[in-house]
């Protein structure tokens, strides 16, 4: 394979989906359950054209909504955001101290041999080429993804993955997987050539999310069917 040199965003063009404007998984007094689609950013970015993600989405059915965690732009799936202070730190902690669980599916490049396995990299930002991550030896910081295959297309050298990130680092899965030689499809960051061009998008969603809800603690799991 062959990857492509120069920007490594490919040309991109801020252009989220307009519809569904806002897909609604729960609500109650203290959380608020979404599924982000693929091309939204979960908060704005630095540009006024990058004003449009779910977060401003959330706020104009819910003011009083605020972020907890995020999902990459390319990436779809399951977030939750808090609807008051006592939510937010609650689901805060959870999330600082992994006491989260995140199950992705993604479709790699190339036929993965083993059936499942875990990737232990440390991260770091490649800050010349920030938002880019890499893998660094010495100052990255610990982080670990346990992987599972649940199919192997036939037509074409792909293998569909369940992935299970130990830790939240950014760009943990995409880079993990490119570094064991499996970048996932429609990568516009890491994925040679021909990976990025097999998909219209990056082959990423956020499936479900299991966290204890605010109030009571009692264990709450919340899904979204791939959408590839």
């Amino acid at each position: 394979m062959k990857m492509q040199h120069g920007q490594p965003w490919r040309g991109f063009v801020y252009d989220p989906p307009l519809q569904p404007r806002l897909s609604l998984l729960h609500f109650d007094d203290d959380i608020l359950v979404l599924v982000k689609p693929s091309g939204l950013l979960s908060v704005p970015g630095k540009a006024a054209e990058h004003a449009d993600c779910l977060e401003r989405r959330a706020r104009q059915l819910f003011p009083q909504a605020t972020t907890v965690h995020r999902l990459d732009n390319a990436t779809s799936g399951v977030m939750v955001m808090a609807l008051n202070r006592t939510a937010h730190r609650h689901l805060g902690l959870q999330f600082e101290r992994r006491h989260t669980r995140k199950c992705y599916i993604a479709r790699v490049w190339g036929h993965v041999r083993e059936a499942r396995g875990r990737i232990d990299l440390p991260l770091i930002c490649d800050w010349p080429n920030r938002p880019k991550q890499m893998v660094d030896f010495e100052r990255g910081k610990a982080a670990q993804t346990d992987w599972q295959v649940i199919a192997r297309e036939d037509d074409l050298p792909v293998t569909r993955l369940r992935l299970s990130p130990l830790t939240g680092r950014s760009h943990q899965l995409r880079v993990h997987l490119l570094a064991i030689g499996h970048p996932i499809l429609g990568d516009r960051f890491y994925a040679p050539d021909d990976a990025f061009a097999a998909a219209p998008r990056l082959q990423l969603h956020a499936m479900s999310l299991t966290f204890r809800h605010p109030t009571g603690g009692r264990l709450c799991t919340f899904m979204a069917p791939c959408p590839f």
